[in-house]
């Protein structure tokens, strides 16, 4: 968009995926866009131009294209939705009183179906927001079905009646639980199927295959070609007739269309005019693996920029560039489009990586562990799709049962979070997230920057169900357990071994992990079969036991047959999940591998050079591939039934994995809640107070400081009540002051630094005017009466009810958007840092987190004797300022300091917001794509 625009209608630019799953993009019309819309209509049939305009209109006059083209963004605004430089659907509203506009949209014949109109409605119901618009009105012919629906599925209020045969809809476009389902729910089946496209092609194209030895697309050829690709297979060649024994064309242009995938492997500098060629060919997917984009430097970055403006402008979903490309096992399809030297079996392991050189270690790791793969996206640059896109894939895709992510850099958390939780309460969800100690953004990423603190990446992964690991040892180390195992039911721990030290490793690791330990069952090392099994019985028939770790080491050098065997079928008959420490049969530090069933007195041709009992292979049903079922509630079940047990090589590597599964079990268990919508609030008046206050300011200027009465109204607006505050300036304003407020009272310092102990600026539970008039002299003349300017002020506050002190934060950050933070006051929060976080939109449960999480809240429930004061009261505030957090970006930041929670109720004693001109949230209730 020019430059000239409005800042605030050049952020209604945006790339969008259809319900088809291809790719358009929507901003604001421009007058330029004359001959395109005039093109745009004369396309349309006689009846589509009748149901908009309810009259004949073969062509729009000059007259109608200069007014339907020239808006001013604020009274009138309209939008088009483009792929190419055609315009297949517009979308406009006129203001026509205070707070209500005339909405109408027009959709190309040819693109019905996709979804269009209800994306426009999304983006132009934000924009009408913006500008201060409440309702929109609409006239429809009752014949057109199609725009009624549009209406009426979206989800918010709307009411009908007809007036001289036209339906009259009014629709309150204020954002409801049902249109915030079903902007998400469409969200997620679009982005869905356009990984499916990508990931399902009939047929790929490969440019850039070459004919040498060590050609990086001859490689992604004979990878393809050698995988078994059951579509159709193109390449280009300018020379060759055939390459890697497939026949060659000269141009895209000789490519017998249309074409599903596009692999391009040529020099950066020719990528783009490819992209532009593979437009021809109706191409949806494109995996670039080419390098020299953003992660070489400003020119690079302003090529890839060039190229995701490309590919989602001729509808393509993007992977890369500096991919390594994606592998999908399913028989009826087996695409191999990668670099990888070997490709783990068909399994129901989805795998997502950002570091093309990660993304082979981890599908080596998988391999050489026995772990089938559903499929594998390696993203590079994540110029366009990303884990957010694989996690709705995955979440409707029947042959993957967990996914694992490897992420160097979270671009949008907040949706991350919104798209993790709805996949981790069917699957369960393992991420490795590298750059533990700081943000660091690798190169080619794009990711605004944050001030959130390092732990909200943590606490967004907990409020999301995922289960974070330190790497890819890990991840694997919890993915064997999820794909043989069960979910346990609890965080009761047996142990069983047949050595002393084992076993008191094991516990010791449980316990150190936060989990209940039996006391442990030890056999001896030279125990029989028999011995051994009737111990493990024992232990897994306990029914105060949820699941069990198993550790045994061989008295000489072989761990022996029918031991492993009695394992294997205690544990597959048992129902509970198992993890085990066989350390013969493990031989290494990394061969961590799921084991087969071997019955007693078999042999195994793959039996390993240790001689150890059992057989570690990588066939698919054999490793446990086959334990995907799932019973009624969602959970994974069967694969101890199959014979397959995840082996470790420690106990410590079992009982970590085994405890970070009996966290996730937890987490499903819960009723995930439902989202906090406290009784008294007033959203509207909250946005109309904040707008007054930030008029005339933009994003650039500083964050504007409130002045208190002006917290107080915010605040009000939320159903928060401000206990008030007088400022003095003499002891005879002091006794004033305390008569109005009400006596015993607190002084205080106005500088809130000068209020910490010690300091002088705080004097509590004062009772009479001698007391307050000695106290007030005293603190006028020292540091606490410094902060008034030029003449010293103090603040006069009624005494609270004594109870605990209490802090509440809110941030508006460039990259979580919003977040909520609690803490103790003092030490705890200030010294030990022991503050917990959430992300909103928060639900009842997630609120009740926020508050238990803290180190040391048991303060809050009665601690060494002390009286428990009311935590309901404090969710309820907790709930109150986090709906303030979610609705308005416009708060940079506020704290509410002190807090004092008494055994019934609770006083906000200090309160502090800034606002300032937001950036704009990276998800912000409409559907649109990275940028």
């Amino acid at each position: 968009m020019s430059p000239s625009h409005p800042v605030w209608a050049r952020a209604w630019e945006a790339d969008v995926v259809l319900r088809d799953g291809g790719a358009a993009h929507i901003r604001p019309i421009q007058p330029h866009d004359a001959d395109a819309l005039q093109a745009f209509h004369v396309a349309q049939s006689p009846r589509s131009t009748y149901l908009r305009f309810f009259a004949p209109m073969p062509r729009l006059s000059p007259r109608d294209l200069t007014r339907f083209t020239t808006v001013d963004h604020h009274d009138r605004v309209a939008l088009v939705v483009l792929v190419g430089d055609a315009i297949i659907g517009v979308g406009r509203y006129d203001r026509v009183e205070e707070g209500v506009a005339e909405v109408a949209f027009n959709v190309s014949d040819a693109h019905q179906g996709r979804g269009v109109g209800s994306v426009l409605l999304e983006h132009l119901v934000v924009a009408a927001r913006e500008q201060g618009i409440t309702r929109f009105v609409a006239e429809v012919l009752p014949e057109n079905r199609k725009m009624l629906d549009v209406f009426t599925e979206a989800g918010f209020a709307t009411t009908r009646a007809v007036e001289d045969g036209v339906v009259m809809l009014t629709v309150d476009i204020a954002p409801t639980d049902r249109s915030r389902e079903v902007m998400e729910a469409r969200e997620h089946r679009a982005e869905s199927e356009s990984l499916r496209r990508l990931l399902h092609p009939r047929s790929v194209v490969v440019v850039g295959a070459g004919r040498r030895p060590g050609s990086v697309g001859g490689r992604l050829l004979a990878d393809l070609v050698g995988g078994g690709f059951t579509g159709d297979v193109h390449v280009v060649h300018p020379e060759a007739d055939v390459v890697r024994g497939v026949p060659a064309v000269r141009s895209l242009a000789d490519v017998p269309g249309p074409v599903d995938l596009a692999v391009v492997a040529v020099p950066a500098e020719s990528v783009n005019e490819v992209v532009e060629g593979l437009a021809e060919l109706d191409v949806r997917g494109l995996v670039v693996v080419s390098s020299g984009f953003a992660e070489v430097d400003e020119a690079g970055l302003a090529r890839q920029r060039e190229l995701l403006r490309l590919a989602r402008g001729h509808g393509m979903r993007l992977v890369g560039p500096t991919s390594f490309g994606i592998i999908n096992t399913d028989p009826q399809v087996r695409l191999n489009a990668s670099l990888a030297p070997v490709v783990p079996p068909p399994g129901g392991l989805g795998l997502f990586s950002q570091s093309g050189a990660l993304g082979i270690t981890v599908l080596d790791a998988a391999n050489r562990r026995g772990l089938g793969i559903s499929t594998f996206v390696s993203a590079g640059n994540r110029a366009d799709v990303s884990g957010n896109d694989c996690m709705q894939y995955w979440q409707d895709d029947p042959a993957t049962t967990v996914v694992g992510l490897y992420l160097e850099s979270v671009g949008n958390p907040r949706k991350f979070s919104r798209v993790a939780r709805g996949l981790a309460r069917t699957k369960p969800v393992v991420v490795v997230k590298s750059g533990v100690s700081s943000f660091t953004v690798p190169p080619g990423h794009a990711v605004r920057e944050t001030r959130a603190p390092r732990e909200a990446l943590d606490a967004m992964l907990r409020q999301a169900g995922v289960i974070r690991v330190d790497n890819v040892h890990q991840l694997f180390d919890v993915a064997q357990l999820l794909k043989t195992q069960p979910l346990p039911a609890g965080e009761r721990i047996g142990v069983v071994a047949n050595s002393g030290a084992l076993a008191a490793l094991a516990a010791e690791a449980a316990v150190s992990w936060g989990l209940d330990v039996a006391d442990p069952a030890v056999v001896a090392p030279e125990a029989e079969a028999s011995e051994v099994r009737e111990a493990l019985q024992r232990v897994f028939s306990d029914p105060d036991v949820d699941a069990v770790v198993a550790c045994l080491i061989p008295p000489v050098t072989e761990v022996d047959r029918e031991v492993v065997a009695a394992l294997q079928e205690v544990a597959a008959d048992a129902g509970k999940p198992c993890a085990a420490c066989l350390v013969a049969l493990v031989g290494g530090a990394e061969r961590t591998l799921s084991l087969s069933r071997v019955e007693p007195g078999e042999t195994s041709d793959d039996e390993p050079a240790a001689g150890a009992a059992g057989t570690a292979t990588g066939d698919a049903t054999a490793a446990g591939e086959s334990g995907g079922d799932k019973d009624d509630d969602g959970d994974v079940h069967g694969g101890a039934a199959s014979g397959a047990l995840p082996v470790y090589s420690t106990p410590e590597d079992a009982v970590r994995s085994l405890a970070a599964v009996v966290r996730y079990a937890a987490w499903r268990r819960r009723d995930p809640g439902t989202r906090v919508d406290p009784a008294g609030t007033d959203a509207r008046a909250a946005r109309s107070l904040v707008e007054s206050l930030l008029s005339g300011r933009t994003a650039d200027d500083p964050p504007l400081q409130l002045e208190q009465e002006e917290v107080s109204a915010l605040l009000a607006c939320y159903g928060v009540q401000l206990w008030p505050s007088i400022t003095v300036r003499s002891a005879d304003e002091a006794v004033r002051a305390a008569d109005r407020v009400g006596w015993p009272v607190a002084v205080k310092a106005t500088e809130r630094r000068l209020r910490h102990p010690g300091l002088g600026g705080v004097r509590l539970d004062v009772a009479d005017a001698r007391e307050l008039r000695a106290h007030v002299t005293s603190m006028l003349a020292g540091p606490a009466g410094s902060g008034g300017g030029s003449t010293p002020a103090l603040l006069v506050q009624a005494m609270a009810s004594a109870g605990i002190s209490v802090l509440v934060r809110t941030l508006e950050d460039p990259l979580f958007g919003p977040l909520v933070s609690f803490g103790l006051a003092g030490d705890t929060t200030v010294l030990l840092g022991d503050v917990s976080h959430r992300i909103p939109p928060l639900t009842d449960v997630d609120v009740v987190d926020l508050v238990r999480t803290l180190r040391a809240a048991p303060r809050l429930f009665g601690y060494m004797g002390t009286p428990a004061v009311d935590v309901h009261a404090l969710e309820d505030l907790l709930a109150r300022i986090s709906v303030m957090a979610d609705d308005l970006p416009e708060v940079f930041s506020s704290e509410l300091s002190p807090v004092q929670v008494a055994e019934r109720g609770l006083a906000v004693l200090g309160a502090q917001v800034e606002l300032a001109v937001p950036v704009g949230r990276a998800d912000a209730g409409r559907r649109v794509l990275p940028q």
